[in-house]
């Protein structure tokens, strides 16, 4: 038998396997397709204090090798979600986390605070990347002092391992890890989608009625595991890595390059039982290799 476990501070997953956040729903929405307590954990959906109607139509498009998202982190609220997506939720045999978003700092604390009162939720990953809303967001992730701010705040409320998803869309993503490490984060995710257009060549207009968006997908793999490389060679928290997840290979060559989790997300969308064949894939390389545990492979890259 192999080992798959692998620890976030004192948070222990069965395997390195997540849903990325917004990919899933809550995970009720792939339930009737897998089985989620095969799943080291489940990244729900952005969640905010007050409901939000994200973003006009159209808001996503496929692109070369990838997609691009604008939703806008439609959601119905924390209230919502405490009373109807928890108690469903809750004794599942996975980890299930929270995406925290906020349009300032008081709503992510506050939010933070009504998430911390949930027993069964082990974990919070705190959003101060997301590129596809016009406040917050990746306002918050694109500069070390406005991040630290979140980070600081958010950690005087919560009490249970704090992860933050970092943006690719910086000029260097090792300054914002350290950054965060700083101010108490237990974990950082990375990366979020890149920012990115589509044009519509016969109307002269652009595909998305943000006219920009989030791109994900296999596209964008190269840049995301030359950074979960660079932060795992700067910070001492563990890393998650994402970003093009589409099979067992590609989440290998995350934890070799220092990633102690990855997320899949984009892939969900294309078969949603992937996410399981990856925890397969990653067990029958660690049986092939004679690895005992999945642990032996975070930043084995040989330089």
């Amino acid at each position: 038998m192999v080992d798959l476990r692998v620890r976030i501070k004192d948070l222990v997953f069965k395997n390195p396997v997540l849903t990325a956040s917004g990919t899933c729903g809550f995970g009720e929405e792939i339930a009737d397709f897998i089985d989620l307590s095969k799943l080291g954990g489940v990244v729900m959906k952005g969640t905010t204090l007050k409901p939000r109607q994200g973003n006009d139509y159209p808001r996503m498009a496929e692109t070369p090798s990838g997609m691009l998202n604008a939703v806008g982190l439609q959601n119905k609220g924390v209230d919502n979600f405490i009373q109807n997506i928890y108690p469903n939720i809750k004794d599942i045999d996975s980890r299930f986390i929270v995406n925290v978003n906020g349009s300032t700092i008081e709503e992510y604390v506050e939010l933070t605070e009504r998430i911390n009162e949930l027993d069964k939720i082990p974990a919070i990953e705190l959003n101060i990347s997301c590129p596809n809303v016009k406040e917050g967001g990746m306002a918050f992730g694109v500069s070390c002092p406005s991040a630290e701010a979140v980070v600081r705040a958010v950690r005087k409320v919560y009490d249970k391992p704090l992860i933050v998803k970092l943006s690719p869309n910086v000029t260097d993503i090792s300054e914002i890890a350290k950054a965060v490490e700083g101010q108490g984060a237990d974990s950082v995710s990375l990366v979020n989608t890149f920012l990115g257009m589509a044009v519509d060549a016969n109307s002269r207009k652009p595909v998305l009625s943000t006219i920009t968006g989030g791109l994900s997908g296999p596209a964008i793999k190269p840049i995301a595991l030359r950074m979960v490389w660079q932060v795992y060679n700067s910070v001492k928290i563990p890393i998650i890595g994402m970003g093009g997840i589409m099979n067992a290979t590609d989440a290998i060559e995350f934890l070799i390059a220092g990633a102690s989790a990855v997320q899949v997300g984009t892939a969900i969308f294309i078969d949603p039982t992937i996410p399981i064949q990856i925890v397969d894939g990653i067990e029958d390389y660690l049986k092939i290799n004679n690895v005992q545990s999945v642990n032996e492979l975070i930043g084995s890259l040989q330089i």
